[in-house]
């Protein structure tokens, strides 16, 4: 089998995960928090390793300012449910994923938010002019950012845009679902007031994991209250960080698996991981634009970009592409709209979408080969 989904769930993971979770569920089994005993604080250290471990990968300070949900969507939720007012402003980049469309437009509809949506053509997804005029002239309470595409890989430039909006007093939410864990982001030098993460791709960690970063002075309102095993004595929600948003038993095996898969990125070296996916992805799209009647969706040369891959073929529909790489020759891609579909609509592939591939660390060169092939074969311009 030759896995080339990793911009939706990476796989395998690191031989370590498992054991971790494993460890957790058959020798420490309590609840963080809830009560004095050893195996208590035993699981009480997974968590604060774990946002510990998070800290180190983002150049962070404060673990505390790490709070923990279900996975990137959450934390959004959170964001965005907890910081926008009816009649809010609210500025988005063109390839925003429905984690965060989807909340928005329900605001639109309940609270009469407005949203400006930046426009992007195929080639160029960022207009920084365009960007810097309307913050000049709209005011805004916030933008959200998507760091990277998981329809064609383009990486936003932060460095620019987050000075941008802190010069015009625009909150800044960056949905880091695709980059963290492949990309080098120091959250101290870029300075956002919320970064989103998800534990399950390139982390390495498993399903139901993931958070935010909440900077100092940020403070969403909560969106679930109750037991935290912190003052225990009020019938009302800590004020502190970052018992105010964690309410409820946490997923401490999930978490026990994530900490296992950041040590992994630091044992491993995060440069190394970020160079050989990018070779293995760098590989693939040279290959595939030698592929007649194929048609490869591709950030801008000067663009960073991640390791994710969509293309198309003259004739062909996307789920009969994967289906045939599927069945045929044994590979793993995903096809489809990816749950972006304002990013189709900027490359043209609105609604029919494209065959996504995303390789990952534990690809290797050979597999690559054979994807290339496997595609030129059913594309018709195979040659031996």
């Amino acid at each position: 089998m030759i896995y080339l989904d990793n911009a939706a769930t990476s796989f395998p993971k690191p031989e370590s995960v498992g054991p971790a979770m494993l460890d957790y569920l058959t020798n420490v089994g309590a609840s963080p928090g809830r009560s004095g005993h050893q195996l208590a604080a035993a699981s009480g250290r997974i968590l604060f390793q774990t946002r510990k471990a998070l800290t180190r990968l983002f150049n962070l300070s404060d673990p505390g300012r790490i709070i923990f949900s279900e996975n990137a969507t959450a934390a959004l939720n959170l964001a965005l449910f907890g910081l926008l007012k009816p009649k809010d402003r609210v500025l988005v980049s063109s390839l925003e994923h429905n984690a965060v469309m989807r909340p928005l437009r329900y605001l639109e509809e309940r609270h009469q938010i407005t949203i400006d949506i930046l426009p992007a053509t195929a080639t160029s997804h960022y207009d920084l002019k365009l960007m810097e005029q309307w913050c000049e002239k709209r005011k805004y309470r916030l933008a959200v950012i998507n760091h990277a595409s998981n329809v064609i890989g383009s990486r936003a430039p932060l460095e620019k845009m987050l000075p941008l909006l802190k010069s015009h007093n625009i909150i800044s939410i960056i949905d880091g679902a695709q980059s963290a864990g492949a990309a080098n982001i120091d959250l101290e030098a870029l300075d956002p007031d919320i970064f989103c993460f998800t534990g399950h791709k390139s982390l390495f960690g498993p399903p139901g994991t993931g958070g935010l970063y909440l900077k100092a002075g940020i403070e969403p309102e909560p969106l679930h209250y109750g037991g935290t095993g912190s003052r225990s004595e009020t019938e009302y929600q800590p004020e502190f960080l970052p018992d105010r948003y964690e309410s409820g038993t946490p997923n401490t095996a999930g978490l026990a698996g994530l900490k296992a898969g950041l040590e992994f990125i630091a044992k491993t070296g995060l440069q190394n991981i970020i160079a050989q996916e990018k070779e293995l992805a760098e590989n693939l799209r040279s290959s595939l634009r030698q592929i007649p009647n194929l048609t490869l969706h591709e950030p801008r040369p000067e663009d960073e970009k991640q390791p994710v891959i969509s293309f198309n073929i003259t004739g062909l529909n996307c789920s009969d592409i994967g289906s045939r790489l599927d069945r045929e020759f044994n590979i793993m891609s995903r096809v489809g709209l990816h749950c972006a579909p304002r990013a189709h609509q900027n490359i043209g592939t609105f609604p029919q979408g494209t065959v996504r591939l995303s390789p990952g660390y534990f690809n290797h060169p050979k597999e690559i080969t054979e994807t290339a092939r496997a595609i030129a074969i059913i594309a018709g311009g195979y040659r031996d």
